[in-house]
Formats: C-alpha cells, sequence, structure tokens
C-alpha cells in the first residue's frame, strides 16, 4: 500500500480531476438526452439514477432489440450519445440503447482497493454486483436488450472497467477503459491483470485502452499495462493500447469513446461482401476465375454450399473454378452476428445460342419505356401503360426522367455479340432491378435497398445477337442503374467496360 508521503502526487490529481467533474456534473445534468430511471439497489443500498437513451429509430411495441452500451460517469453520457449516434449515422456501428449510471461517489463505486488516502474507496466489488444482479437484468427486462453489451469507463471509471473484465467477463462484450488510473494503489490492477489475464483465453472479449501520449501515459500506469498485455495476452482477447498525443486528461475522453467503439464494431457493418462474378454457367474443361476484391482477412469459402468455418480455405484475390459449384463466402467475425456471407451457384452448361437481328431493329440503344408509380418492388410492367418512350442512347440517364423518385425503367433490345467466349455482365442498382438475357433472369436485384448493390453473372455466347431486357423502379432515397460488361478478351485483364451504344439495338 502506498504511504501517504508518496500517494499525494497522485492524491492531489485524483482529488482535482474529481473536483472538476462534479462540477461540470452538475451543470450538465438537466441537460442530458433520454428518459431518467433509478432503481433501488439493495446492493448498494441506496436509489441508484439511470438515464436511458433508446436508439432514434425505436417503435414502442417493436419486435427489434439492440445492444447495449454502459456508461459511468454523468458527465460521459451527452457525449457518449453524440458519438455512438454519429458512428452508427455513418453505417459503422448499429444503433444502441446507452444507459448512463449516474455518479454518487465515484472512489467507492470504481476502485477496487481500499486506501487509507481515500476514505471512501474500495467498492468496486458491491458496485459490479450491482451492475450483475440488478442493473444489466433489469434494462433486459424493461428495455429491447439482445443481451450485448459494452462498459465504458474514464479515469476511475477506466479501472472499474478493468476490473469488471477480470472478475465478470461474461457481463460485456466490449470494454473500454479511458485514460484509466492504473497508478492507484501502487498499480494494484496491474497485479490483477497478471494473475487473471489467462482465464481470458478463448473468450472473445475485446479491450480498449487510451491514454495521454508521454508523461500521460507514464503516470497513469497505462505503459506498464501496455507490457503486459504485450507479454501475457491469450489467445482470442483482444486489445488495443493506444496514445493519443496533446489530449489533456479531460479532452482524451472523446478519442477514447471514438476509438474505443469503433474498435468494438470493427466487424460490423462496411461494404456486403460480393465476388465476381456472382453467379453463371460454366463450360466443361473451361475453368473461369472467381475475383474477391477486399481484404481478405478473416474471410473463408467453400464451394459445395456448406457454411465456411475458420479451418476453411482463406479467400484469394483469384479462385479458379472448374465446374459446377455453390461458392460461400463467409466474413468470421469477433462475435457471430456481425458474420458477413455471400452465396453463388455456377451450373455446368453450354454456350446460348445466337438469334438473329429482329427487324426494325437499329444501333445506338436500347429501347427505353419510361412508368410512373410507387412499389416496394418490381411491378408487371406488361400490365402498365408507359407516360413516354424513346432510345437509351449516350443522353440518356435516370437523373434526366420526369421524376427523380417513384418511377419505372424498362430497357429492352438486343446486344451483338462478336467474339464468343465467356462474358461477364455486372450490374449495379438502387434500388430494385432484374436483367434478363434470352429470356431468363441472370441477375435479380429486386427490392428496396440500403444503398446500391452490385451482382454479376458469367455466360458463355456465340457470336451474334441476343436478346437484352432491364427492368428497373425507383422509389426514394440514391439512384443507381449501371449495367457493364467484361469481354472475352478482357477478363485475364479485369477491364470493365459498358456495353457500346453501337452494339445495342432496340426498336425503332
Amino acid at each position: 500500500m502506498l504511504t501517504i508521503m508518496n500517494f499525494k502526487p497522485y492524491l492531489f490529481f485524483a482529488v482535482a480531476v474529481v473536483l472538476i467533474f462534479n462540477q461540470f456534473g452538475r451543470a450538465v445534468a438537466q441537460d442530458m438526452p433520454g428518459k431518467r430511471d433509478s432503481i433501488n439497489s439493495v446492493i448498494l443500498n441506496e436509489k441508484r439514477v439511470i438515464q436511458v437513451i433508446l436508439p432514434d429509430g425505436y417503435k414502442a411495441g417493436s419486435a427489434t432489440k439492440y445492444d447495449v452500451l454502459y456508461i459511468t460517469d454523468d458527465w460521459n453520457i451527452k457525449l457518449g450519445r453524440d458519438i455512438q449516434h454519429f458512428i452508427a449515422d455513418e453505417h459503422t456501428m448499429p444503433p444502441m440503447i446507452i444507459v448512463g449510471v449516474l455518479n454518487t461517489d465515484r472512489s467507492k463505486d470504481f476502485l477496487p482497493t481500499h486506501n487509507e488516502g481515500n476514505k471512501t474507496s474500495g467498492g468496486a466489488d458491491k458496485f459490479l454486483k450491482f451492475f450483475k444482479d440488478e442493473l444489466i437484468p433489469y434494462i433486459d427486462k424493461t428495455y429491447p436488450s439482445d443481451g450485448d453489451n459494452t462498459l465504458f469507463g474514464h479515469s476511475f471509471g477506466g479501472v472499474f472497467v478493468t476490473y469488471a473484465l477480470l472478475n465478470e467477463p461474461q457481463l460485456f462484450s466490449n470494454y473500454i477503459a479511458g485514460d484509466p488510473s492504473y497508478w492507484w494503489d501502487n498499480g494494484v490492477m496491474l497485479k490483477q491483470v497478471k494473475e487473471k489475464l489467462p482465464s481470458l483465453a478463448g473468450k472473445g472479449k475485446a479491450l480498449y485502452i487510451g491514454g495521454r501520449e508521454g508523461q500521460g501515459m507514464k503516470e497513469m500506469n497505462i505503459n506498464a499495462m501496455d507490457s503486459l498485455l504485450k507479454k501475457d495476452a491469450p489467445a482470442g482477447f483482444e486489445w488495443v493500447v493506444k496514445a493519443y498525443p496533446k489530449e489533456s486528461h479531460g479532452t482524451v475522453r472523446l478519442k477514447n469513446m471514438y476509438d474505443g467503439l469503433r474498435f468494438a464494431y470493427s466487424d460490423y457493418g462496411g461494404k456486403p461482401l460480393e465476388f465476381h462474378p456472382s453467379n453463371g454457367i460454366v463450360l466443361k474443361n473451361k475453368p473461369i476465375k472467381i475475383w474477391y476484391f477486399e481484404d481478405t482477412t478473416k474471410v473463408h469459402y467453400t464451394f459445395d454450399g456448406s457454411e465456411p468455418l475458420l479451418t476453411s480455405p482463406v479467400v484469394k484475390p483469384e479462385l479458379e473454378l472448374t465446374g459446377a459449384a455453390k461458392v460461400t463466402i463467409r466474413q468470421i467475425a469477433g462475435r457471430s452476428k456481425f458474420d458477413k456471407t455471400t452465396r453463388g451457384e455456377f451450373k455446368e452448361g453450354n454456350y446460348l445460342p445466337a438469334k438473329s437481328l429482329k427487324k426494325g431493329y437499329q444501333p445506338g440503344g436500347l429501347h427505353y419505356a419510361y412508368y410512373e408509380g410507387q412499389w416496394d418492388k418490381l411491378p408487371d410492367f406488361k400490365s402498365l401503360k408507359p407516360v413516354k418512350e424513346g432510345v437509351a442512347d449516350s443522353t440518356f440517364s435516370i437523373d434526366k426522367q420526369p421524376r427523380q423518385n417513384n418511377f419505372g425503367l424498362v430497357l429492352d433490345g438486343q446486344i451483338e455479340v462478336k467474339q464468343e467466349g465467356y462474358y461477364i455482365f455486372g450490374l449495379g442498382s438502387d434500388d430494385g432491378c432484374k436483367v434478363y438475357l434470352d429470356n431468363k433472369v441472370v441477375i435479380d436485384l429486386d427490392g428496396l435497398h440500403d444503398g446500391d448493390i452490385e451482382r454479376s453473372y458469367i455466360v458463355p455466347l456465340k457470336k451474334g445477337f441476343y436478346p437484352l431486357r432491364i427492368e428497373y423502379f425507383q422509389k426514394e432515397g440514391g439512384r443507381k442503374l449501371e449495367l457493364v460488361y467484361v469481354t472475352p478478351d478482357n477478363i485475364a485483364k479485369k477491364k470493365i467496360t459498358p456495353i457500346p451504344y453501337a452494339l445495342q439495338y432496340g426498336q425503332r
């Protein structure tokens, strides 16, 4: 235990921080977002006030469940709400329930041991039991929680975050400690980490620690914690220690919260998994290559339709396919609910037969028909009357239609194929779209989309003409309709081009 003499510099620092934060907390308490709630805690023998912030899109009675972010300290609640909402609005973490636990005595609640320099310290065991037996069960029962929790704490609160990780790791998936006071009681948390770190092996937990670069990291004993983690962190335990330049003990909270949440949800969101071609027909004894353009980390695949496992082969930028296959590609995240999977089917077949050019068809672009209506999926356009018709030539654009929303398009005609071999057709769409080749659906992106989606289809074609039809509807939001292809001589180069207007024929 520290003596009074060698404890004084740390005590002065801690008291100053507490006084500043308590004053700040009182100033903002009435400005907190969300709903005030409370629990009469038997364990703590006091009423504990909490602030609960539900996701913006939450609707009472909905079956949707949400992860929960638990925040210690009054002054972190609004900050946490703003940062979490910003990240969620960028689609890089899900909407969450936020539970802020208002303070009564930080030293009693957050510090795991008693020290004579701080009279009320040493009640972290009871505070953690309050979380385990009262607070979390109450939130899970009262609010639409899915039981997947994250804990954030700063300074003394960062000590409590680490204490919770070591003693009740099952309570939270992610632990974020902002400028944690690991100096407390002669570095008692370092001793606990050294003793209990091996027990975290294989439990899929994540710890983020952020501090102040230079002297700040040394004063808070974060450097020593970093060394311990580098030496003894077990397999299956993810952690980051980061030092921030030119920050104070107070300002570093913002970056700790942001980077901690980004780390906790690094497997969430982002671009959907894609490989190209996505589906198609493979000729016997004529292999094709499947392209994967994204980061291959934690991405595995199978060719038999089974779910890829960690033991399955790792995806490469090119995979050779020699015949029929059901391709499954899966990104395996730290938490299974954030896994991403995409599938495609390749059938063994023959060249599609070419057709003759239809009478009256001329080059320069497909024929288009424009419709107006409000749909969530593609309608039966054949039963509808178009508002206008024309040629989808080089001046045509979906952004130049009479309406920007609630309209549909049908483009149809024939394309000329001048080289025999494999062709890859690619489609990018927002909202719904289908592509018909030789009167068969080869790409199906029907329905409403949260952003544009891309799919592709590989098919062997002979020289000649092939019927092509594209059906599209736009409801609200962004608009995209883009059809491209890769010709046989460009497949090895992965050169993607629009279909030349001179090879597009439509009725005039």
